[in-house]
């Protein structure tokens, strides 16, 4: 018995499965990331992209989160887990490989840019979704919210690493090479989850429901509860905006503020550092601010550290360096993002049953990425429009605007999200959902 205790309070770290699951996912969001900015990058210096275009290209990247990623739970939790992780990794190496090859020939375009976007976002869904709903076969319900917060960390350290890596490669190689880089990660990342040796067990075809069902046990959880439908309804808004924004960001550093690709790779370097701030400082802020609160404060940051990046032009007339404003908005933005969503991830994970996490995660995936490609395809039409620093100014004020349904929500006076019975309503959680 003792035995058996002491094996249960050691970390998954010595877990020989999950570590190999880890690894993979870590390199698979790392290569995720990396593909985010290289791909950008490629299409302004090498192919002259126009401002409808970078939109259209942002829309591709993220298009499955809108089209596939409500059912994605629900097919990832009839398919085998390992497999799919596999694959997904393998199709995302392969198209990005096929326009390495395109580039190196002279071969590569738009209309290819945009082909590749959309396949690596449909394998980006699916490996995103399979990743965590593995967990619990992995290494059972009384380990999955180690599990889930670990692998929840990996996510938020790609997000704020691999801009720093891939902004520093970009000063002493091409988009090309950096773009090669991360089909590297993704072979890794194919190679460390093919390690793993545990057998699964697919349900049996008999005990399946019809996927509608399940589909809307998961988005009806999210949208349910109180709490958790002002969070997602924050973050989908801030998505949307920031979406408009990004479309236009690697052009506006590059035609409109002059920089060269290694000023963008200093900023996005310099940038990431508040990010890491963020993620070790974000349970202790969450414990002396309070964890409801510190949502909020995050949010309410996002917005004025929007405005540092349109405040670059008029700041370069009087003399200041532009990479300044750009490298301290992208600095409190990258913090504020990462600590938001360490809080608010941390809470979706407490207050959703374990036999749901892969439905609610997809549910909420679907929401809050699904206005990504649309913010693509509006920043590429305002920035056609209306021009590109007059469309970050309105992603600036968009953004300002998402942190309104949690400020206008309880959170703002709460401390502790334990998850009291009365912000669960009996409605959100029958019998049914859970099985």
């Amino acid at each position: 018995m003792s035995t058996t205790s002491v094996t249960r309070r050691r970390s998954l770290v010595h877990h020989r499965n999950f570590r190999q699951l880890w690894v993979g996912d870590a390199l698979g969001q790392f290569g995720a990331q990396l593909t985010g900015l290289a791909l950008p990058v490629f299409a302004v210096t090498h192919l002259d992209a126009t401002a409808w275009q970078m939109g259209v290209l942002n829309a591709a990247e993220t298009a499955a989160f809108l089209v596939i990623g409500l059912p994605a739970g629900a097919w990832v939790d009839r398919m085998r887990k390992r497999r799919t992780l596999i694959v997904a990794d393998l199709v995302r190496a392969a198209v990005l490989t096929v326009v390495v090859v395109a580039a190196l020939t002279g071969h590569a375009s738009m209309p290819l840019l945009y082909v590749a976007g959309l396949l690596i976002s449909a394998g980006t869904v699916f490996f995103d979704v399979a990743h965590q709903s593995y967990v619990p076969g992995l290494v059972g319900l009384d380990r999955i919210v180690e599990g889930n917060s670990k692998l929840q960390a990996t996510h938020s350290v790609a997000m704020v690493a691999a801009p720093a890596v891939g902004g520093a490669l970009l000063r002493v190689i091409s988009a090309p090479a950096l773009i090669a880089v991360t089909v590297v990660t993704y072979l890794l990342s194919a190679a460390a989850v093919g390690r793993i040796d545990k057998p699964e067990t697919l349900p049996r075809r008999e005990d399946r429901r019809p996927l509608r069902t399940e589909i809307a046990e998961g988005l009806q959880f999210v949208v349910r509860q109180p709490l958790l439908r002002r969070i997602v309804a924050c973050t989908s808004i801030g998505n949307l905006f920031n979406a408009v924004a990004s479309a236009l960001t690697v052009i506006f550093a590059l035609r409109v503020l002059g920089l060269d690709e290694a000023g963008l790779g200093l900023v996005f370097s310099a940038s990431a550092i508040g990010g890491l701030v963020g993620a070790v400082s974000a349970d202790r802020a969450a414990r002396w601010v309070g964890e409801g609160r510190i949502i909020v404060l995050s949010a309410l940051a996002m917005g004025p550290a929007f405005t540092l990046s349109p405040l670059a032009l008029p700041l370069a007339d009087l003399g200041v360096p532009p990479e300044v404003p750009l490298v301290a908005g992208g600095a409190l933005f990258s913090f504020a993002v990462v600590v938001y969503n360490v809080a608010q991830v941390s809470f979706r994970q407490r207050l959703c049953p374990p036999a749901l996490l892969g439905r609610m995660n997809a549910s909420v995936r679907f929401i809050v990425w699904g206005t990504v490609p649309l913010g693509g395809l509006l920043g590429g039409l305002l920035g056609t429009q209306l021009g590109i620093v007059p469309t970050l100014w309105v992603a600036a004020a968009g953004t300002a605007l998402a942190a309104l349904p949690v400020l206008l929500s309880p959170l703002r006076t709460m401390r502790d999200l334990a998850v009291p019975d009365h912000i669960v309503p009996d409605q959100t959680a029958p019998t049914a959902q859970t099985s």
